[in-house]
């Protein structure tokens, strides 16, 4: 598996990938209304196209499959972060989380910090990140509760 920067062409397999993720896994801890308003069926290929361009995430890749993605802002805030659904427990989000922790540390950042899934919380807090609150938020008029996470470097 190899770490590397995101790609144009990448676009629809990580829309994919997020939507195949949420609906496989996050299921476990919401409600199909919350990951239908998550992850849509009739996702905007144009929108997302746009967003990745602008998130630039990085990508692990196995045998030339996408099996996960992760963003990392300037400001230390990891935005979309996921694994593929049928590649979970296995390596790859944590590799991931350490490209995106060294990448931080290259550019002087000296703090992450994430709103995990109820689902994501674990494996967060498995690499050190502690929980700064619960919180609801709203995704197309439904609402979810995620946690503020962070970990100093």
């Amino acid at each position: 598996m190899i770490i590397r920067e995101y790609r144009l062409s990448d676009t629809e397999e990580i829309m994919k990938l997020f939507y195949d993720t949420v609906h496989e896994i996050n299921i476990q801890d919401y409600t199909q209304e919350q990951v239908n308003a998550w992850a849509p069926e009739n996702m905007d290929y144009d929108f997302w196209h746009k967003r990745l361009q602008t998130k630039l995430p990085y990508i692990a890749e196995d045998n030339g499959e996408i099996v996960g993605f992760g963003e990392l802002e300037a400001d230390g805030h990891i935005d979309c972060f996921y694994c593929h659904s049928k590649y979970q427990k296995k390596g790859i989000g944590s590799k991931l989380l350490i490209h995106l922790e060294n990448t931080a540390k290259l550019q002087g950042i000296k703090r992450l910090y994430t709103e995990a899934s109820i689902t994501a919380k674990p494996f967060f807090q498995s690499k050190g990140f502690s929980i700064v609150k619960e919180q609801q938020v709203e995704r197309r008029g439904v609402m979810f509760q995620n946690y503020v996470m962070e970990k100093y470097l």
